[in-house]
């Protein structure tokens, strides 16, 4: 039988499971929060009030702060991109038929709430150039991003499993420094997205457990393969209006970089943790193969260490046309 064949099967083995975990996983839409819970109503009479709030207090906050912030709205709002990317993975319905498609479905609406909720409150702090990040997040949309996964659902699984705790530190760190500065209500923000993006690397590391119980010497070789060519962030397109593709991406990675809300030690501190959680030293019935795939799995952190620790970090800030320092001052 084709890899392919087989990972159909272990997608539909896996399929009558889905429900319940969406159940365990996903919040029903009466019950989760939304992004008008922490943002100004605009039916009260206090709106202007709490408007002119936002903007004294985004007054406090620095310059590469707002960079990173900006770049996290814009992949947040590349919605669109991730969620026909994964109606594509192999065993997904496209039209939503099956049980995998409810679940990207489902995914998609509560990601799709953190985009929203970030994109007014940039709008109401006066800190950044609304047209020049609408033009980025369109380029990012059109542009599609390649992330090696093809249509593997193994592979797929690995990355969003990785790229789902990735968030969750970016988002969680820029809380913690929003909070630093007397910004509670970023805070709240951002502290709240996180909690989402754990919630949701949970579900897609439980589902890379269940196929490492069917099918444990291929879903080894994927984990393999994806850290071979590294997990690549979802933004990795970023282009500025004007620039080609990708341009933005190193400077806005080395902003993240420069105030630690996402660092190559965290990459390193991510593989850890997937490592300890699917409990890779201990699995059996292993082919030749997978057994070498173990290995170079079970190294990799310590020589990634070795080069996180030699990288060094541009000091000076770029000048990116999404937030203009004169609007700082």
């Amino acid at each position: 039988m084709s890899l392919k064949n087989v990972r159909l099967e272990v997608m539909q083995h896996l399929e009558k499971d889905v429900e319940s975990l969406i159940e365990k996983y996903l919040i029903p839409v009466e019950k989760i929060w939304q992004p008008s819970d922490f943002l100004p109503n605009s039916e009260s009479d206090k709106f202007y009030d709490e408007v002119k709030e936002i903007r004294e207090l985004s007054k406090e906050l620095p310059y590469d702060f707002w960079v990173v912030l900006v770049g996290d709205m814009i992949t947040e709002e590349a919605l669109p991109t991730y969620e026909s990317w994964l109606m594509d993975v192999e065993g997904v319905d496209q039209v939503g038929r099956n049980s995998w498609g409810k679940w990207i479905r489902h995914w998609t609406a509560e990601e799709n709430r953190h985009g929203d909720l970030l994109n007014k409150y940039l709008y109401l702090s006066g800190r950044v150039n609304m047209k020049e990040i609408e033009k980025t997040t369109q380029h990012l949309i059109a542009d599609g991003f390649d992330i090696g996964t093809d249509r593997d659902p193994y592979k797929n699984f690995i990355y969003t499993s990785f790229q789902e705790l990735a968030t969750y530190v970016s988002h969680n760190r820029v809380a913690k420094i929003a909070k630093d500065n007397g910004n509670k209500q970023l805070f709240k923000m951002c502290n709240i997205i996180a909690g989402d993006e754990m919630r949701h690397h949970h579900a897609y590391s439980e589902f890379v457990e269940r196929i490492f119980t069917v099918d444990p010497s291929q879903m080894m070789v994927a984990f393999q393969t994806m850290m071979k060519q590294k997990i690549t962030m979802p933004a990795h397109f970023l282009r500025e209006s004007g620039d080609k593709i990708g341009t933005a991406f190193e400077e806005f990675s080395n902003t993240a970089q420069r105030i630690g809300v996402y660092t190559s030690a965290d990459y390193v501190d991510i593989l850890e943790k997937l490592i300890k959680r699917w409990d890779i030293g201990n699995i059996k019935d292993l082919t030749d193969d997978a057994e070498k795939a173990r290995d170079y799995l079970m190294k990799l952190p310590d020589r990634m260490k070795r080069l996180a620790d030699r990288m060094k970090i541009p000091e000076n800030s770029y000048q990116f046309k999404w937030v203009e320092p004169a609007s700082l001052k």
